[in-house]
């Protein structure tokens, strides 16, 4: 007998960052945010992935401002952040003091539920995270990175859930980037889950290769507890499938979710008009509303084909699409086959059009897939190739111990390099996270506060950002 199904909403940090690249101002979020806490989802995904580069470097908003109104709003409803790891929400691995203090402060600000992730699925990378989230009684959620290949047999994601539960998660959610989960596939996987450990299940996926409505079916039949999923107007497409649609699929089943379509209808209402300007100012590409069953061909994440795309076009090389899309596997099978997720969905992309376009394979390798050879980001699954491993980095000795054991303690260090700045304690965070882009912003507030129209300061020695 299943039971009723809860639904944690994407619109305000998944879907937008899929569709319109997290480019969704926060005073466009803000009044419908009554409406939604009266929803009676699990929990709103908020913040956290791409929103906190986007508010500093695009929108010019304060991202622990934007989670503290989101709190003052949601008197009702669990607010949930996408954390990376070691890497938190930058690029790089940070030492245990930043990723504890990050968590700390995203806690007090408002965070009830944090999902943390590893490119490589490497569970060393996520401890520390995890041991700060029960350390401030915040719900840690462990995100397994989906992919295929050999290596990720259903023995594998059994192994690794074991573990997961052992080192202290709440939680556990399967998370499909690329939407390469299909409906038996999934049914089959969240059955064995089920058998392995006793946390509760989340499924995330895209809509990317067009079949998360039916992956998402067989799975809460399977026994799924959660399902992400996105406000109607920015459904589909590379983000989520709809809320609406999911909500009618299990009504007056035992999976009945409860939720009232009248009031859904009021929230698709709202960010109908957003949709409709972005679609004509071009920042929603109807490309990105499409199905793409490529995506189960080259197991390619939506952003990372985009990605692709405007890289080949940089270089006038767009007929060579098709020859880095197949290459594509081959510099992930090189690489120990990890999963294709931010940072190392990028690095493969790029390697890969390096590859085509240098006509010799690894003649030149990006500093990233060096450091991704030399264990800098963790261990992968599958071991690496040893005749590339040679060629891009030699003799030099790999190492073997989880990369931020080699980081000494970095937050005093930052809190004095933003000591001019600083207007309260979390900016240092945003600092250490985005240093050049969190100074801009900093400069701009300042110029706020001092009254000064930031588009008519002196742009030239960089007073104000552009």
């Amino acid at each position: 007998m299943g039971k009723p199904i809860k639904i944690t909403e994407t619109i305000l940090r998944d879907a937008q960052q899929s569709l319109i690249a997290t480019r969704m101002s926060t005073e466009e979020m803000l009044p419908i945010i009554d409406k939604m806490d009266q929803v009676g989802y699990h929990a709103v995904e908020c913040w956290g992935g791409a929103t906190f580069d986007a508010c500093l470097r695009f929108l010019k908003e304060d991202p622990w401002e934007r989670l503290r109104k989101f709190r003052d709003g949601f008197k009702n409803t669990k607010l949930q952040m996408l954390f990376r790891g070691q890497n938190i929400l930058g690029y790089r691995p940070y030492a245990d003091d930043v990723v504890e203090y990050f968590v700390q402060k995203s806690v007090a600000n408002g965070i009830d539920i944090i999902r943390i992730f590893d490119c490589l699925n490497d569970l060393r990378n996520l401890q520390t995270a995890v041991t700060a989230a029960n350390k401030e009684k915040a719900h840690a959620q462990v995100a397994l990175s989906f992919t295929l290949g050999d290596a990720y047999t259903l023995d594998y994601w059994k192994d690794i859930a074991k573990r997961i539960e052992d080192m202290g998660a709440d939680s556990i959610c399967i998370k499909d980037m690329a939407g390469l989960l299909v409906p038996y596939q999934a049914s089959e996987l969240v059955s064995a889950l089920k058998e392995t450990v006793d946390l509760p299940i989340e499924l995330h996926t895209h809509y990317t290769s067009g079949v998360a409505s039916m992956t998402y079916l067989k799975a809460v039949e399977a026994g799924v507890d959660i399902i992400d999923t996105a406000i109607s107007p920015f459904a589909m497409g590379t983000s989520q499938p709809a809320t609406e649609v999911m909500v009618e699929t299990f009504k007056g089943t035992p999976y009945d979710t409860g939720l009232d379509q009248e009031l859904l209808s009021e929230i698709a209402d709202h960010f109908r008009p957003i949709r409709d300007k972005a679609l004509k100012t071009g920042l929603l590409n109807p490309k990105n509303m499409g199905v793409d069953i490529q995506t189960l061909l080259y197991q390619v994440p939506g952003g990372m084909l985009s990605n692709l795309t405007s890289q080949l076009k940089e270089q006038g090389a767009e007929d060579k699409f098709y020859e880095v899309l197949k290459e594509v596997p081959r510099v992930r099978k090189d690489l120990g086959e990890p999963p294709l997720v931010t940072p190392s969905s990028q690095i493969v992309g790029t390697q890969s059009v390096f590859n085509v376009l240098m006509g010799e394979r690894y003649k030149m390798a990006t500093k990233e897939t060096k450091d991704i050879l030399l264990g800098k980001y963790g261990t992968t699954v599958k071991p690496m190739n040893e005749e590339v491993k040679q060629k891009v980095i030699g003799d030099k000795e790999p190492i073997t111990c989880r990369p931020a054991d080699l980081l000494e303690p970095e937050l005093d260090k930052l809190k004095k390099e933003v000591e001019t700045w600083s207007e309260q304690e979390e900016d240092v965070l945003s600092y250490a996270l985005f240093p050049q882009v969190a100074t801009d912003f900093f400069k701009y507030r300042a110029a706020q506060k001092d009254g000064i129209d930031p588009e008519l300061g002196n742009k030239e020695n960089g007073t104000y950002p552009v």
